[in-house]
């Protein structure tokens, strides 16, 4: 079962190659995110969590800028356009 670790880890490492190409930003969304830590789609996805992570990463004193919402709050279109380098979390 996945857990918030996997997707912070993999949202660090989005983070991190980003940074390295150079990039003053990165846009990511959930179901990008969930594919790339696994089990999305699937019977058994943890997309609320998924987006929870992703939220609790969003700074707007950073300059963060939430792209897309989906209707619930918490779906595969979440979209939120992250600033580089990262605030220390």
């Amino acid at each position: 079962m996945l857990s918030a670790a996997d997707f912070k880890l993999r949202l660090d490492l989005i983070f991190s190659l980003a940074q390295q190409n150079g990039l003053q930003e990165v846009e990511v969304s959930s179901e990008d995110l969930h594919k790339r830590v696994g089990g999305y789609p699937g019977r058994d996805h943890r997309m609320p969590l998924c987006c929870q992570v992703m939220t609790q990463y969003f700074t707007e004193k950073a300059g963060d800028h939430i792209v897309e919402t989906p209707p619930s709050g918490q779906g595969a279109t979440l979209r939120i356009r992250y600033v580089l380098p990262r605030p220390a979390q």
